[in-house]
């Protein structure tokens, strides 16, 4: 053999060793946290019950870190991982949801001699540049004035009256929107404001603008500086019920740059009719009647009917920008196909518990709620959320559930922190937060090259506020550098 032969050997037996006692260390779990995260968690006073992490090399057969593995935690928003794998596993990344429009009516040189039906199955995505080339295709098809009402079938959800301001009281936050069968834009209108010092005047543009919404603008302009809370700007719904009127008021400087704020407003009908009603308007068309609310006879045929994205495509936006409503829209999708329509929150739970079973995932105490995570009630412990990590990391549709994470430093919940060259793009995550909790799950790819599934998860006082987040950071970038 030739030196530089002998030199090979060599190396590739030391390689071989490091390797094998690196394997070998992993194979003792760790009960204590590293130095560099329990000096965070000891300097904010963390409660060592509060804090829970399990991290997991794939492919291998036991974690190398776990504590308080097995405790039931409130996971916030990264339930919305179980919500959407379940999805994916359930209906493939191809499954689109139907919106099918019906003529109530003779149809006779462009105009309609009674009712249009709008019928919604759920579809997540029916953002406005959806919406739009909805109502642009039925004109195509030939129908351009409509001489009685636009009637609304959402029954394919069958849900009980939800109080959206239940949770925190913030109604008119696009957080709180509650699933509807035909929900149109998230039910989210953004408000654009512009200061004029010419007019004294603040201009107000609102994208999507319903047509049956009110507008109250009583913003004063002044000399102050600009920025505080909502850059002085205060929100009001006039009715706390109908949310048909909102009022703008407060204080802002003249020299403000523009400033956005989205807010939800209407229910999700009667905002679904309103920008109906604009956008049809503004092509030229026009509606005779209002909006009335119930099913499509039976005997009617489709007249149209578009399909929404790829499933793929929304849980990308679900899980990417932390949608609570898209991923609530999953889970009674998933029970609607595995039970029947219509879809209930009870049938979607149901369905997910049966999938996971049959995938052989069995998580004690487990409580799903809505599947978004946007609950007091929901309940998982880490060990589960990373043995649903580790169950994706096989499935066939691993590329489609791993690129819906948000990407550290780059995109999506994730695209301002980890933006270190060294740790932006090596990380997969989904985070969480509500008062009292933090969380962040994922995949994070090692110096080594080695992927490893990371679960933490902190509920405590005020581990929303800064320490949850701080000493989870500290424990990605551990993993980071194994």
């Amino acid at each position: 053999m030739s030196f530089p032969g002998k030199i090979l050997v060599l190396i590739g037996c030391a390689a071989c060793s490091w390797v094998l006692s690196t394997r070998v260390a992993q194979a003792e779990v760790m009960n204590t946290l590293p130095a560099s995260v329990q000096r965070i968690v000891d300097g904010h006073k963390i409660s060592a019950a509060s804090f829970s992490a399990v991290v997991q090399r794939i492919g291998a057969d036991q974690p190398l870190l776990a504590i308080n593995p097995d405790t039931l935690c409130n996971p916030a928003s990264t339930m919305k991982l179980l919500t959407t794998f379940v999805a994916l596993e359930a209906l493939g990344p191809n499954f689109r949801w139907l919106t099918e429009a019906y003529l109530g009516g003779t149809l006779l040189n462009g105009t309609l001699d009674g009712d249009l039906y709008i019928k919604g199955y759920g579809d997540p995505y029916m953002v406005v540049e959806r919406f739009w080339p909805f109502l642009r295709q039925m004109r195509q098809q030939g129908l351009n004035d409509i001489g009685g009402d636009l009637v609304i079938d959402n029954s394919y959800f069958d849900l009980p009256p939800i109080d959206r301001g239940e949770f925190d009281g913030q109604a008119l936050r696009t957080y709180n929107v509650v699933p509807d069968a035909f929900l149109v834009n998230f039910q989210a209108i953004s408000f654009i404001f512009n200061p004029d010092p010419i007019t004294n005047r603040v201009q107000i543009i609102a994208d999507p603008l319903p047509a049956n919404l009110d507008i109250r603008n009583r913003i004063k302009l002044d000399n102050g500086r600009c920025g505080g809370y909502q850059n002085g700007i205060v929100v009001n719904a006039v009715d706390q019920v109908a949310l048909d009127s909102i009022t703008f008021s407060g204080r802002i400087g003249s020299r403000c740059p523009e400033y956005r704020l989205s807010r939800a407003l209407l229910s999700a009908p009667t905002f679904a009719y309103g920008v109906f009603r604009s956008l049809w308007e503004e092509g030229g068309s026009s509606l005779g009647g209002t909006m009335r609310i119930t099913e499509v006879p039976a005997e009617l045929e489709p007249f149209h009917v578009m399909k929404s994205v790829p499933l793929a495509d929304v849980i990308r936006s679900t899980n990417k920008w932390s949608n609570n409503v898209m991923a609530r829209h999953l889970l009674l999708t998933v029970g609607a196909e595995r039970f029947g329509a219509p879809a209930t929150v009870d049938k979607g739970r149901r369905a997910a518990i049966q999938l996971l079973a049959e995938r052989g995932l069995d998580f004690p105490g487990l409580r799903i709620d809505n599947g978004a995570g946007l609950s007091r009630n929901a309940r998982i412990s880490a060990s589960s959320l990373a043995r649903l990590l580790l169950a994706a990391d096989q499935s066939i549709y691993r590329a489609e559930f791993v690129s819906s994470l948000a990407l550290a430093g780059m995109d999506g919940t994730m695209r301002r922190r980890f933006r270190e060259q060294s740790l932006a793009g090596h990380m997969h995550l989904k985070t969480g937060r509500l008062d009292d909790v933090f969380s962040m799950v994922g995949y994070v790819r090692s110096r080594s090259g080695d992927d490893y599934v990371v679960v933490a998860i902190q509920n405590g006082v005020d581990a929303h506020r800064g320490p949850g987040e701080e000493a989870q950071s500290a424990l990605l970038k551990w993993v980071h550098e194994l």
